[in-house]
């Protein structure tokens, strides 16, 4: 089988795509590769822009993944315009080629961020989704517009992914957990702005075997899918990485919490994912560190720009703007 993986240089591109090969899968990643190339030899790669590719370019897939586009809030509310293009545009516009080209499934890299703000409710897809901030309505709109798309002859499957966490070859220290522990190992403290506030976290690697699961369902699935490793509290995310790291690494940590108003609230069932797609997690905060803590050497430059997001699209916006 052949699989076209949009934005697949990134950060959980760069842990999927080995598994893919190693699968027996035909790969090839569609990227601008702003963190550079993690990737295998083995993966086909091209840079250039997703809006430029064409029905030629698609017809020999099967499969077409969109992990492409701005991914988290401060880059959205960095560039509302361009978050808008790269998350709600891109994707409607990959799916509406990829179906004339005859790709017979289409999977969207969604995110539980299209909740917005719940009150201690546990969410499923049939729950309201509402978000009053540009990341999460651009997602919710790429959602609705492949989802759309959906016949006898084309499957898109939609996972809204939570907060994914965790070591990768393309590494970011902006996700909760991850940021927890570069604070831990840096300065001795994690600081929790609103220890309340829920959240879905989703280990990476656990995120990568959504994606396989979803390649390998039946034909016939489509829809949306929750998917995470596990609901937390962002205070109780603390206590775990301040007890591991004291648990692993005979270090002690001070907790720095606050009371701050947070604009995201939200838990999420992922039952629909476990029946329909037999989706299982396999990893828990817990493990996340764990593989941190044992991966640490080959990220430990903690400053190093390309570990967070919005500093390198600052960066390439600048000099984008400057010719």
């Amino acid at each position: 089988m052949k699989i076209l993986v949009a934005g697949g240089a990134g950060y959980i591109g760069s842990v999927l795509v080995p598994k893919l090969l190693r699968r027996g899968y035909d790969v090839t990643v569609v990227d601008f590769f702003w963190f550079k190339n993690q990737l295998p030899d083995s993966a086909h790669t091209i840079n250039q822009d997703i809006m430029a590719l064409t029905e030629d370019d698609l017809k020999k897939f099967d499969q077409v993944i969109f992990m492409g586009g701005l991914s988290n809030d401060p880059m959205a509310e960095y560039s509302p315009a361009k978050n808008f293009i790269s998350n709600a545009s891109a994707p409607a516009f990959l799916a509406y080629v990829a179906k004339r080209a005859g790709v017979k499934r289409f999977i969207y890299a969604c995110s539980c961020s299209v909740y917005g703000y719940t009150v201690n409710e546990l969410y499923n897809e049939t729950s309201p989704a509402i978000s009053n901030y540009p990341y999460g309505i651009s997602k919710l709109q790429g959602e609705q517009a492949v989802l759309q798309m959906v016949d006898d002859s084309f499957s898109v499957i939609s996972l809204r992914q939570g907060t994914v966490c965790g070591y990768s070859p393309r590494m970011r220290l902006d996700l909760v957990v991850n940021t927890m522990f570069k604070t831990a190992r840096m300065e001795k403290q994690i600081t929790v702005n609103n220890p309340a506030i829920w959240r879905p976290i989703l280990s990476v690697q656990d995120a990568a075997s959504a994606y396989i699961r979803s390649i390998e369902a039946h034909e016939s699935i489509s829809g949306i899918f929750n998917v995470a490793s596990g609901n937390y509290t962002v205070g109780e995310l603390g206590d775990i990485v301040q007890q591991k790291i004291k648990e692993r690494l005979a270090v002690n940590i001070d907790l720095n919490v606050h009371h701050i108003k947070d604009y995201r609230n939200y838990k999420v069932s992922i039952e629909k994912a476990e029946k329909v797609l037999s989706y299982k997690p396999r990893h828990d905060v817990e493990s996340i560190v764990d593989e941190l803590v044992d991966r640490e050497e080959l990220f430990k430059d903690f400053d190093n720009p390309n570990y967070y997001n919005i500093q390198v699209f600052k960066t390439l916006d600048k000099q984008i703007s400057a010719g």
